[in-house]
């Protein structure tokens, strides 16, 4: 495929490597020079103010992929075959700059610009777009995308596509590894204390029979994850809080800890396993080396993906300093705050950093649904729960995207407070059809 752009810039070099790459067409070359392109014979994409073939598809450019600053954008959205879609343009082939927009949207334009944050000093999600504009639970940049692709096979009847299948990731974040055990003399004894003065008698004794190990521990889910992973033939991946002290937010045994060394060993052996990045750590780019370093040590491995404890990070800064510390793959693109698609996109993607107008090595792994966030934050029951975790799972396999979960240890034990979630996750593997090793096959 030929794609004629008049002023080729790194916006446009990203975007179009992205959605080119996710339809599956690999041979693609870029061109401005206008003489060069009427004498092709491959298919072709114009970019540019005018049309210059009839036989092309032309999309008619915003500004936004030849601007090399950030600003406030002017986004008015209208509907757009059963959705949304915004950057509307008068003349084309497409009703909108669908790369303009999915720039957008994918390069998270919108979190450079001044906003709000929320309680935890993130980007609130109520700023975005995806949320006023309600498609925040929809991957609208792969909706587009498929749109665009029957666009492309109608003009081109004999192009064909080789996008990657639908796959399930399941991930977990192992940031409270036990409910009571190897928590330390003075922290049972606080938690005691705290039970025996609310009267929760029944909590007094359920610690008590753990500690003499007469039952067992309440978060320790992990031979049963091990048995479901089995089962159905999954490769999940798991992130450890590793910090140095407890402080704030960060409450796990430590990783001086022989337990906790045991455990992650245990894992690592079998699955994948990457840095929960502290609380403490945002602040302290020494610390998150450390917490590295931490993890390497015990699993005798190279670290290089992670996810951010409580989604925090702010752009550009967390992403910068997860590519210093070698960090590869970075799974924190969601929010922790409600369910959905952060970048209103489903698939692998490289990070963009905007100030700096570079696309970067770190790869981008957006999640949009995770049981804390369904729980706590939109305060849904089992059974909402359970719906919205299929909603995501039958909208990622639609455009044939990358389904990721996040799931806790703790809400998949045997926790009084999390009955039921078990039974949400377990059923809901088994209605994954056609499992091979982590892709769906219909």
């Amino acid at each position: 495929m030929l794609i004629y752009i008049q002023n080729i810039s790194p916006r446009t070099d990203y975007i179009f490597s992205i959605l080119l790459s996710a339809l599956g067409i690999k041979d693609c070359r870029f061109t401005s020079d206008k003489a060069f392109y009427k004498s092709e014979v491959k298919a072709k994409i114009n970019y540019s103010s005018e049309r210059i073939i009839e036989s092309e598809v032309w999309i008619k450019p915003v500004t936004l992929l030849f601007e090399n600053e950030i600003k406030e954008q002017q986004i008015d959205c209208f509907d757009y075959s059963g959705s949304k879609a915004f950057f509307k343009t008068s003349d084309g082939d497409f009703s909108f700059d669908i790369f303009a927009a999915a720039f957008y949207l994918i390069s998270r334009y919108e979190e450079y610009l001044p906003h709000k944050k929320d309680m935890y000093g993130r980007y609130a999600h109520e700023n975005s777009i995806a949320f006023k504009e309600g498609f925040l639970q929809l991957p609208l940049v792969n909706i587009w995308l498929q749109q665009f692709g029957r666009l492309l096979t109608q003009k081109f009847p004999g192009l064909t596509f080789s996008p990657a299948p639908f796959t399930f990731l399941p991930t977990y974040d192992i940031d409270i590894a036990y409910s009571y055990l190897h928590k330390g003399f003075v922290r049972n004894a606080a938690g005691f204390i705290k039970s025996m003065w609310k009267s929760e008698w029944a909590l007094v004794k359920e610690r008590m029979n753990v500690l003499f190990a007469k039952q067992q521990d309440p978060f320790d889910s992990y031979a049963w994850l091990d048995e479901l992973h089995t089962k159905h033939q999954l490769r999940p991946l798991f992130f450890f809080l590793v910090p140095q002290k407890n402080k704030g937010y960060d409450k796990n045994i430590l990783p001086s800890k022989r337990a906790l060394k045991n455990l992650i060993q245990t894992i690592a052996a079998k699955y994948d396993v990457g840095i929960h990045p502290s609380w403490q750590s945002g602040d302290n780019p020494q610390l998150l080396r450390e917490e590295i370093k931490t993890l390497q040590t015990i699993t005798a491995k190279k670290i290089i993906k992670s996810r951010q404890h409580y989604i925090r990070m702010n752009l550009p800064d967390t992403y910068r300093r997860l590519i210093n510390e070698g960090i590869t793959e970075d799974y924190s693109m969601g929010y922790g705050s409600i369910n959905g698609f952060r970048a209103s996109w489903c698939l692998p993607y490289a990070w963009y950093d905007l100030q700096k107008e570079e696309t970067t090595s770190l790869i981008i792994y957006p999640f949009c649904y995770m049981d804390a966030n369904s729980f706590y934050e939109q305060q849904f029951s089992c059974e909402e729960a359970s719906d919205e975790l299929k909603h995501y799972y039958q909208i990622t396999k639609d455009v044939n995207g990358l389904f990721i979960t996040i799931w806790h240890n703790h809400f998949l034990g045997t926790d009084k407070m999390f009955m039921g979630w078990k039974e949400i996750l377990e059923p809901g593997f088994s209605g994954f059809k056609g499992l091979e090793g982590n892709k769906i096959i219909d």
